[in-house]
């Protein structure tokens, strides 16, 4: 402060000098005077000097700066140009096609919802929830059978998330499409993931069937269709009454897997090899039970590989009077699409594998496969239903008949299996 006041008395000294002079003089003095109040001040409170230009660490002179300055703001410049052109010539072919605005909509509400991010994490945690619902108790199914025009809804899915079909190349619904095979999708919000190497399997209904044909493939008619169900005492009513509707099966679509080991043409009766569409009933229900099956020799360290359907649908025409008919039940399960003839062939000679080590191709390892089905039926008591071992015949190795009837039921037989 002493010092403060020592330099203001010396101004004042200045000053008065200063008054006998020339304006010009005056003036310069007073700057002299502001100049030293600025420096005592900053040296009292003790400022930090000036920052140095962003480039000067980089060694960039003031004047290079300037030049940068300018060209960066050029640049900006040209990008906004740029921009503002880009947005005005997408509004002018928008208003001439309405479907790229309505793309571009879709896209932008999707990136710019709130809460986009958090349906794309539903739609993750929908598809492992739905695991264990499409895929079944085996978790190796890959395709779900419904009538057309069903509404497609899952249990395991969370609130606000659906289940849809893919109609057509553009489009997308909640129901079961038109009679075919179709992709499936989880939507929540604007967030769609689809289910990858899994069908949607729709039928055609039966009210199609004419003269006991569908198009060109001869059917027959299921016992009960035009009067009283005779169904066994034990089973579930519904389980034999005629089917609802048909699988299409066509040459395109014969190699659709409908579980791991399993495809359409694995299933299809064994006759009218020429016609095409052939018509086709499967429960899945069954073919998870197949798998489990599998799943369980495998575990056993038996090579399920080459597992073959022997038989799988047979339509009531052919039950009846197709084939061999030896062994074969008025009321097969063949003939409601819940039984399949099956046996081991990993090493692809024809017959059932040596699956007890014994040597030999026989029964004995029917009943390898049939010890396997106890196991299944004790931990899923929902697939109960028939296991009958068959001996090698003309024609045939070994093989066991497995099906889902609704009640328990064993035999040892003989010819075509019931």
């Amino acid at each position: 402060m002493e010092e403060i006041k020592k330099r203001l008395h010396s101004g004042d000294r200045v000053r008065d000098v200063g008054n006998a002079g020339s304006s010009t003089g005056a003036r310069s003095r007073s700057t002299g005077v502001l100049d030293d109040l600025i420096h005592l001040a900053e040296h009292a409170l003790h400022l930090p000097p000036p920052v140095k230009s962003r480039w000067h660490r980089a060694g960039v002179s003031p004047r290079t700066e300037r030049v940068l300055d300018l060209f960066a703001s050029v640049v900006v410049s040209v990008l906004m140009i740029g921009w503002t052109w880009t947005i005005g010539d997408a509004a002018t072919r928008d208003a001439g096609d309405p479907s790229r605005a309505s793309s571009r909509s879709m896209v932008a509400s999707t990136l710019t919802a709130t809460g986009a991010p958090t349906a794309a994490y539903l739609t993750d945690a929908s598809l492992s929830a739905l695991s264990g619902e499409l895929h079944g108790a085996s978790g190796k199914l890959r395709a779900r059978i419904v009538p057309a025009g069903t509404p497609l809804d899952a249990d395991a899915l969370p609130e606000g998330a659906e289940l849809r079909a893919q109609q057509a190349e553009s489009e997308q619904g909640t129901a079961a499409p038109s009679a075919g095979i179709w992709r499936l999708a989880v939507a929540v919000g604007n967030a769609i993931k689809p289910i990858t190497d899994f069908n949607l399997i729709s039928l055609r209904p039966s009210t199609e069937k004419r003269n006991g044909r569908v198009g060109l493939y001869y059917l027959g008619n299921w016992p009960g269709e035009t009067g009283r169900i005779s169904a066994p005492k034990r089973a579930p009513a519904e389980r034999y009454r005629p089917p609802s509707g048909f699988i299409e099966v066509t040459q395109d679509n014969a190699d659709t897997r409908v579980s791991e080991h399993f495809r359409l043409r694995d299933f299809l009766t064994h006759d009218q090899a020429a016609v095409w569409p052939k018509f086709l009933v499967l429960e899945m229900r069954n073919v998870d039970k197949l798998e489990l099956v599998l799943s369980d020799l495998q575990s056993r360290g038996i090579d399920v590989s080459g597992v073959r359907v022997m038989s799988g649908f047979r339509t009531p025409q052919y039950n009846k009077a197709g084939g061999n008919t030896g062994g074969r039940a008025g009321l097969s399960r063949h003939m409601y699409g819940d039984a399949a003839d099956i046996f081991i062939d990993s090493n692809r000679d024809g017959v059932m594998d040596d699956l007890n080590h014994d040597g030999r191709s026989t029964i004995a390892d029917a009943r390898v496969v049939s010890e396997a089905v106890d196991r299944v039926e004790a931990a899923h008591p929902e697939l109960i239903g028939g296991a009958g071992v068959y001996p090698a015949e003309a024609g045939h190795g070994p093989f066991i008949h497995i099906d889902t009837r609704g009640y328990r039921a064993r035999w040892i037989g003989s010819g075509g299996g019931s």
